[in-house]
């Protein structure tokens, strides 16, 4: 009698009943689905890795600056409210209120409310000049101050730089500061900006701020030529996350951040506080020179971002923010 063999295909079974059969598989193949599987784990170790080293970061620029940062600027009110006349108060406009404040990145950190009769008719130049001469005079000779158009400088020997911008009080949540674009002064309302940062951080689940941060930390690395103002980097990140809807973590809202602003830098972005029609107008019109070099810069950090990524090199990524060990 003949019997008839019906041969079964061999596999390897995973887990019982509920696993998954691999069927018949050359050496090669059987090697792939190894090599696969631990450079899964591999990636799943570095994502958590530099989950841990972007926390790190963050933890020290929330752990040393704000407190010192409004402590200092606590100090110039009182020292300013000596001299000028009317009442006088401070308010967190900046980064200091958005949260997004960097040590050693020169945000706008104050704004000063006056309320002074001399001081309301004088040019923007008057007062900072005037602001500027108290303050030399009240201060540490260590303590370095100087002015341009729009704000005063005061640089510690600590390093760290408070910027403050004095403004005049209007009717509602309007305010008259130092124009950036002409001479005299402008109309803002910074709670419409902080409302918009609070909006969209919301919708990134309260992770835009932090990569803002991270964000800022990168760009103080820049040539001063080609550095960007804190509040234009704010404003970007508002328009590169809106509609987002990947990952919400810094880890993966970092990369995003420069490769959608490498695009969105090429055009003026519309002033959301009302200051002017641009919140970038220092880089010109639409595809100018300086629009060009800041995209090339963007792009080349959101490419050292992949790379350091796709070698899972923890120092590559540390490098973007300066430090070498």
């Amino acid at each position: 009698m003949l019997w008839k063999v019906q041969q079964k295909p061999w596999g390897l079974r995973m887990g019982g009943s509920g696993g998954r059969t691999f069927g018949r598989r050359s050496p090669d193949e059987l090697r792939e689905l190894v090599r696969k599987a631990e450079a899964e784990i591999s990636d799943n170790k570095f994502d958590g890795e530099l989950a841990r080293t972007l926390g790190e970061l963050l933890a020290g620029f929330n752990a040393r600056d704000v407190p010192l940062v409004r402590e200092r600027l606590d100090t110039l009110k009182a020292a300013l409210g000596e001299e000028i006349e009317g009442s006088f108060d401070q308010f967190f406009g900046g980064s200091v209120a958005k949260h997004t404040y960097v040590d050693g990145f020169s945000d706008i950190d104050s704004l000063v409310l006056i309320n002074d009769t001399e001081l309301e008719g004088g040019k923007p130049r008057v007062v900072l000049q005037k602001m500027a001469r108290i303050l030399r005079s009240k201060l540490s000779p260590d303590v370095e101050i100087s002015h341009g158009r729009m704000a005063l400088t005061i640089k510690y020997n600590d390093g760290m730089v408070v910027q403050v911008l004095p403004a005049l009080e209007m009717s509602g949540n309007q305010l008259r500061v130092p124009s950036f674009i002409k001479p005299g002064w402008a109309k803002i309302d910074p709670v419409a900006f902080q409302k918009a940062l609070t909006k969209r951080n919301e919708q990134c689940a309260g992770k835009l701020v932090p990569t803002i941060k991270l964000a800022k930390a990168i760009v103080r690395q820049f040539p001063p030529a080609q550095t960007l103002s804190g509040y234009h980097i704010e404003s970007l990140a508002i328009a590169a996350f809106r509609g987002y809807t990947s990952e919400k973590t810094t880890r993966a809202m970092l990369p995003v951040f420069f490769e959608r602003s490498r695009e969105l830098i090429l055009s003026p972005i519309r002033d959301r506080s009302g200051q002017s029609v641009h919140v970038d107008a220092y880089l010109g019109p639409a595809n100018s020179e300086q629009r060009q070099i800041a995209s090339h810069i963007l792009g080349r950090i959101a490419r050292r971002m992949r790379n350091a990524t796709a070698s899972a090199s923890i120092d590559q990524w540390r490098a973007l923010f300066g430090i070498d060990e």
